[in-house]
């Protein structure tokens, strides 16, 4: 099947707001002065920074073999460079498209039909966005402190067993729209993980990365922003919340930027401050995403072939 990473609207689109930040930043402040904070940046902080991000890399595709085991054990070098790819594709391209890249190859290197790998990267989204509600709650227990604040991250957490609960919703057979809904809803719960161990194993590499990653861009982030760690941390959860918004500029320009200061502005923090901040995190973003993509298209792969020489499709790993 043919992929389109991307309509032309959606690169018109995703180049205007590039276009727009590139001229906010010059009006605002100047290129030359946002900059200049990087030659006051210890070497050891950028160093840290970037191996905390390229850890919580490679803790993401093991993530990816654990959701998948029945069809990825023992081939983790492929498992890397496409979930090094999928996140590089996904900083890269405009309108989110760089999901699309996902599916596509799950299909190319392991045989895995398209859709259901699509229904799976549900499920893994649903476990990012989760731990990022942890993270917002643990922030607004540095922000309050109260004892008080166990008890909604506990509530929090008990939604875990959802995971595994919805996989073993059966849709019944009906005609008509309803019915191609409810076909729908049961092909995405099928794609769940329905063993407890395995979300729960999900879940720790999911906090795990999440957790690298926050910690390396806050080291940045505080190095351009004046603001308490609480703030900056929510500064960071902004910026990758900026992922979900439905406009998303080309490698981010723009959607980015914005996400971010509406995360640290309402807190305290001078919009140009804000703004520095977030073009000089997404600097170094982009700067990651490079090194890392480029290095991770140099892993060797083979594509999936069955014995007849053709992509074998396997439709669902989980259920061996």
């Amino acid at each position: 099947m043919t992929v389109r990473f991307g309509r032309a609207r959606d690169w018109l689109l995703g180049g205007l707001l590039l276009v727009l930040v590139l001229v906010a930043v010059e009006l605002s402040l100047g290129w030359r002065a946002l900059l200049a904070p990087w030659s006051s940046l210890p070497v050891l902080t950028l160093v840290a920074a970037f191996l905390l991000t390229t850890a919580s890399y490679l803790v993401r595709a093991v993530r990816v073999q654990t959701f998948f085991s029945t069809t990825l054990g023992g081939r983790f070098p492929a498992v890397l460079r496409l979930s090094v790819l999928h996140n590089t594709a996904n900083n890269l391209l405009p309108m989110r498209a760089g999901e699309m890249l996902f599916p596509w190859l799950m299909r190319r290197y392991f045989g895995h039909a398209f859709w259901a790998a699509s229904a799976s990267l549900v499920w893994i989204r649903l476990l990012d966005l989760h731990f990022l509600g942890v993270i917002g709650l643990m922030v607004l227990w540095l922000w309050l402190p109260s004892p008080w604040w166990a008890l909604p991250v506990l509530a929090w957490l008990g939604l875990l067993p959802l995971f595994w609960l919805i996989g073993r919703f059966k849709a019944q057979r009906r005609s008509g729209a309803i019915g191609r809904l409810q076909s729908f809803l049961g092909f995405v719960a099928a794609a769940a993980p329905r063993e407890p161990a395995r979300v729960l194993w999900l879940y720790l590499w999911t906090s795990l990365s999440w957790s690298l990653k926050f910690v390396g861009f806050a080291l940045i982030l505080g190095h351009f922003v004046p603001a308490a760690l609480w703030q900056v941390v929510l500064g960071v959860m902004g910026a990758e919340l900026s992922s979900v918004l439905p406009f998303h500029g080309i490698a981010g320009g723009g959607s980015f930027e914005l996400a971010t200061m509406a995360a640290l502005v309402p807190l305290g923090v001078a919009p140009t401050e804000a703004l520095a901040g977030a073009v000089n995190l997404h600097l170094f973003l982009l700067g990651t995403t490079l090194v890392l993509g480029a290095t991770a298209a140099l892993i060797p792969v083979s594509k999936h072939r069955s014995e007849t020489g053709q992509a074998a499709v396997v439709e669902d790993p989980q259920r061996g």
